[in-house]
């Protein structure tokens, strides 16, 4: 369709002249198997960090359904994961964040599809009426992973993810969301491979592009929810953690 071609060419184009953005990376060190310490458990450095657990690896405490007060079946706790088994709708904190870091492992199996919601709105019929997407993907064996916009790490439908990033499918993927003020920046594997400022003109732009236009919440918080996607697979979250940006 003509729009959604408008919004693939624009995002393409963003890609291309901000190729620096895949080419940043970080420092060694930053998830729980390079800093030695075991899967949900904050290092002394991390707390000192002022970083919180948002899973304990032992249970669902702090989270609920989108728009509800309890939690949908189809999520539990599975070998120190937040898994989804099985129907159910997609969940979040129950708390909101303005300014934040999110740090998060994250792993689906073979054609797997999930993905992280930031600055959820409650009230919406759906929690992507309101709020950005992490793409979570197999890339190999997915629909989606065939078009930058909606493979792995992508802001998802608005922003490209470069490729050979993502790990394969039943392996784990280190992911890190930033947000800061406007500022939004998607990390993957220790690249940084999206970055945007949302309610931003070029950002305006893409959204009017595309299926997200039929939505006048999307993106318009500047404090929100933190969501896990139940796109109908298994997938698997751990070592989910948050630090306040001040």
């Amino acid at each position: 369709m003509k729009r959604c071609d408008q919004s693939v060419a624009i995002a393409l184009a963003i890609l291309v002249s901000s190729g620096c953005v895949a080419g940043q990376t970080e420092a060694a060190g930053t998830n729980a198997e390079d800093k030695g310490v075991a899967d949900n458990v904050l290092s002394t450095e991390e707390v000192a960090e002022g970083w919180e657990l948002l899973f304990d690896g032992q249970s669902l405490v702090g989270w609920r359904a989108y728009d509800h007060s309890g939690l949908p079946s189809g999520w539990e706790v599975l070998d120190g994961a937040i898994s989804r088994t099985g129907p159910g709708g997609d969940i979040m904190t129950q708390r909101v964040f303005r300014n934040f870091e999110l740090a998060l492992d994250a792993r689906v199996e073979a054609g797997g599809n999930s993905g992280v919601f930031y600055l959820a709105a409650q009230g919406e019929e759906n929690i992507y009426h309101s709020a950005p997407e992490l793409q979570v993907l197999d890339d190999d064996l997915h629909p989606d992973g065939q078009s930058p916009l909606t493979s792995a790490g992508a802001n998802y439908g608005l922003h490209p993810a470069p490729r050979g990033v993502v790990h394969p499918a039943g392996e784990w993927n280190h992911i890190r969301i930033i947000v800061k003020d406007d500022q939004i920046e998607h990390w993957l594997n220790g690249e940084k491979i999206v970055e945007y400022v949302i309610r931003s003109p070029e950002w305006t732009e893409l959204v009017a592009a595309s299926k997200f236009s039929q939505w006048p919440a999307y993106g318009q918080v500047s404090e929100g929810h933190i969501g896990l996607q139940d796109h109908g697979d298994p997938v698997w979250y751990r070592n989910v953690k948050v630090r306040e940006i001040r």
